[in-house]
């Protein structure tokens, strides 16, 4: 163990370890739940450095700077599993993440100590013209940003295998359902294409709400006045940060706002609420309409990815779409979590920030590989049973709507009531009641033709 001092007095330190004095303090009261996500402390990082950058301009001892910034580089460009054994602190901590602040500040003064040979200090250096208030939402806006990108990437691949299953099955006409009851005929493509229009819209929106994440509350330090730091070197970190990501961030207006609401966040994590119930919707219709292979709808084949039961050989279970149903679920959840969380800003600040960021990255983590999943695993192959849906297309007494105009509705009725009745098909109830001939009947009741398709 080694001995180091922050504010409260000495603390001792596992030898090894690249944290401070603070950092340990927190690893001792704070052990419940998960480390802080890589992502958010990858953003911090970029934040130190591009602050180093930008106080050696304004006086900071240019070694120190770039002691600094290369202590960053070289967290970097470690792997995540190799960079996190830096960084063991919990998402439930202070609300406004102040120890992980102080963990990355820790780590990279360490670091360029040794670099330097000299003391490099954690408050006075690296977290120089900052605040955890503010440099905490800054990196929830960068590290959610290129999250929901991921989740936008696996919709759009999403929405491509559907607008191909769309195509090749343009004229498969099956049985409509609404209410879980027999409903009129549409094509198999027109369901699809249900789904691929709801899917992309769901992508718009999040992209439109993915926008606001660009701004950065960084410059507004404790409570949003931008003390000690100033106007000028906000703007040069926010353009050096831009910069270092390739991302076009820009300085949020009114950094009051940044530091007591973290509406932007919210936001968008609604939209992958709506994008989760979506795919919820559509996970299942396509899990029931392959139900069977013979005791069910019987309509789709899905692939058959691992063996389905420990007991019952040869069965086949539609697991991607419920693993997707599932993290749907978890991301509804998770939306309640963060609506709550963002109702908590007291005053000048929000003291809920670690687990917001963290709760949407899990949101985007769970869709954007769900989805990919569900996308190569399941939908790519999935394939229509075109004998039965045309079994239960021509067993349907919902065909009897396209006699209404023709014969009325009322009378339209008693036919599909007198085939039920007798165990009869549509088309034998109606031609023994006299009410058509049959070449009315096969004229009036073609399956394609009532679903429009055949006149596109």
């Amino acid at each position: 163990m080694r001995i180091e001092k922050d504010a409260l007095g000495k603390v001792e330190i596992p030898d090894g370890a690249a944290w401070g004095p603070q950092t340990e303090r927190s690893r001792h009261n704070f052990k419940t739940g998960p480390l802080m996500p890589a992502a958010i402390i990858r953003a911090l990082l970029t934040i130190k450095s591009a602050a180093a950058a930008v106080n050696m301009k304004a006086g900071m001892n240019q070694a120190v700077g770039q002691a600094i910034i290369d202590a960053a580089a070289q967290l970097q460009a470690l792997p995540d599993d190799q960079l996190m054994a830096d960084f063991p602190l919990h998402v439930y901590q202070t609300g406004s993440g102040t120890q992980t602040n102080m963990n990355v500040n820790e780590v990279l003064a360490h670091l360029a100590s040794v670099a330097l040979g000299r003391p490099v200090l954690p408050n006075d250096d690296v977290n120089r013209g900052q605040s955890s208030n503010d440099t905490f939402p800054t990196a929830l806006h960068m590290a959610v940003y290129p999250a929901v990108t991921k989740v936008a990437e696996a919709a759009a691949a999403m929405i491509q295998t559907l607008q191909a299953k769309e195509a090749a099955y343009a004229q498969v006409v099956k049985l409509g359902r609404t209410h879980l009851q027999d409903a009129t005929p549409l094509t198999f493509g027109q369901e699809v294409s249900g789904w691929r229009t709801t899917l992309e819209q769901d992508a718009a929106t999040l992209q439109a709400l993915q926008a606001p994440l660009l701004t950065l509350a960084l410059g507004g330090t404790a409570v949003g006045t931008g003390l000690n730091t100033t106007p000028e070197q906000t703007a040069a970190m926010v353009a050096q940060i831009a910069t270092l990501t390739g991302l076009p961030f820009t300085e949020m207006p009114n950094k009051f706002h940044g530091l007591a609401f973290h509406s932007e966040l919210t936001a968008v994590h609604g939209a992958l609420k709506t994008l989760a119930a979506d795919l919820m919707k559509i996970a299942n219709d396509i899990r029931f309409l392959a139900s069977g292979p013979r005791g069910g709808y019987g309509e789709l084949t899905i692939p058959a990815n691992e063996p389905g039961s420990s007991i019952m050989p040869g069965k086949v279970n539609p697991t991607q779409a419920e693993a997707l149903t599932m993290i749907a679920a978890k991301v509804m959840g998770n939306d309640t979590t963060i609506a709550i969380a963002e109702s908590q800003g007291n005053f000048e600040l929000n003291v809920y920030k670690p687990v917001i960021g963290a709760t949407v990255l899990e949101s985007c983590t769970l869709l954007a590989g769900g989805m990919t999943q569900f996308d190569q695993l399941l939908l790519q192959g999935l394939s229509v049973n075109q004998a039965r849906m045309q079994e239960l297309v021509d067993r349907s007494l919902m065909l009897v709507t396209a006699l209404s105009p023709h014969i009325g509705y009322a009378q339209a009725a008693k036919l599909a009531q007198t085939a039920q009745k007798n165990g009869q098909s549509l088309r034998e109830a109606a031609l023994a009641s006299g009410a058509v001939t049959a070449e009315q009947f096969d004229a009036w009741v073609d399956p394609l033709k009532m679903t429009n398709a055949a006149q596109k």
